[in-house]
């Protein structure tokens, strides 16, 4: 026997523990810090260029994201948030320095369990707790077309925006 309730909340939590990591990086690169100044700065050094418009685009798609998985609405796409976010993250700032977070210039580890936990809710959709489930959105996104429309946008997006604007920036000069 299913229990649903017991599904439904464990849907719910995955949902609301991504949108607080997301709302809170969103929310700390425009308000914290640096703000989106120091951000897009960030943004350069890794070659994203024009780093304030990418600075701009990452928040705000985090912030996004985080609003719509507290509302469980348009599941598939504010999980395609997550995954695009991440796996840039991952490409220019995380892949070459090795798997654990705590390693100098932080490894990937972090990033691509945000990836997966984006592909799992896109597959897997918002549960009943939902804005999607009231609507019947769910009903036609939930499945492979939630993790295609997941993979393809979050993935998909990600390396569009790659190919177009990053470029690896030269290496640091070796200090003695």
């Amino acid at each position: 026997m299913i229990d649903d309730n017991a599904i439904n909340l464990v849907l719910l939590a995955l949902r609301l523990t991504a949108a607080a990591v997301m709302l809170g990086h969103g929310i700390n690169h425009i308000f914290g810090g640096g703000k989106i100044a120091g951000t897009g700065r960030w943004f350069e050094s890794l070659g994203m260029k024009p780093g304030r418009v990418h600075a701009w685009l990452a928040s705000l798609t985090e912030v996004g994201a985080g609003i719509l998985l507290v509302l469980g609405f348009l599941t598939p796409l504010a999980a395609a948030g997550i995954i695009g976010v991440m796996v840039v993250a991952w490409i220019i700032n995380h892949r070459g320095n090795g798997f654990f977070i705590f390693r100098p210039g932080e490894g990937w580890e972090y990033v691509m369990t945000l990836t997966v936990v984006g592909l799992v809710i896109a597959t897997l959709g918002p549960g009943q707790w939902s804005v999607d489930y009231a609507i019947s959105l769910d009903e036609h996104y939930v499945g492979t077309t939630g993790l295609l429309i997941g993979a393809i946008a979050g993935g998909g997006g990600a390396l569009l925006l790659l190919l177009a604007c990053w470029r690896k920036p030269p290496p640091k000069p070796a200090t003695t």
